[in-house]
């Protein structure tokens, strides 16, 4: 597992052309800023489920340089997927296609439990699923609705291990490269690692740093 403490583009930046077999990321997108105003996400800057400082938002801006380097690090024929919710999304995908991806459509992580919130309240996220080249799944039987319990009292937005392993398990085979430039909780890292791929991940977050290698010392006993 190789973990770095970069800027997200700065370290994508700094890996060669298609080195990466599959990227899965979590961006703290801008829109989250809106939500906490009128206090329907519990993605605080501090967390009262934990004792993590949230970490810098990132424009909506620098979309661009980060898909275009994600597209460039990203081997041919392969997958990209981006957790976001409903107002990146229409933000992002234009930017992704214009840098070369094909969208396939927005997978739905149902969260089982409902969320905070005014207007029916969020029981789902989205994952957009992306394409660089012609990649099959490697199982046509999963559905586009993928059904995972929300983490309770976790890091600030932590996603399932499981829900990762299967994003995992269907767009790649062992020993290749799963890499994440917002690794977080580190979900991600201990998905790939669980499924004999090659962990590379990235945040500029000492909490994030600190938490994953608690969770690779829990995994390792």
């Amino acid at each position: 597992m190789q973990l770095y403490k970069q800027d997200a583009v700065d370290w994508l930046s700094s890996l060669p052309d298609e080195s990466v077999d599959l990227l899965i990321t979590d961006p703290p997108y801008e829109s989250l800023e809106k939500h906490r105003a009128v206090g329907t996400t519990t993605r605080l800057k501090n967390s009262k489920s934990s004792s993590n400082q949230w970490f810098s938002i990132f424009p909506n801006e620098r979309f661009e340089e980060l898909l275009t380097q994600v597209y460039r690090v990203l081997k041919k024929n392969s997958h990209f997927y981006l957790f976001c919710d409903q107002e990146t999304m229409f933000y992002i995908k234009p930017i992704a296609e214009q840098v070369g991806f094909k969208f396939w459509k927005p997978i739905v992580w149902d969260k089982v439990a409902i969320g905070m919130g005014y207007h029916y309240r969020a029981r789902y996220e989205f994952i957009l699923f992306f394409e660089k080249g012609k990649r099959k799944l490697n199982n046509l039987g999963i559905p586009d609705i993928l059904e995972e319990k929300r983490v309770y009292r976790g890091y600030p937005t932590e996603k399932p291990v499981a829900l990762l392993e299967t994003l995992i398990e269907q767009s790649s085979t062992e020993g290749e490269v799963v890499a994440d430039p917002f690794f977080g909780s580190g979900s991600t890292m201990v998905a790939a690692h669980n499924l004999n791929r090659v962990p590379y991940g990235n945040d500029i977050s000492d909490s994030a740093h600190d938490h994953l290698k608690q969770r690779l010392v829990e995994v390792a006993s």
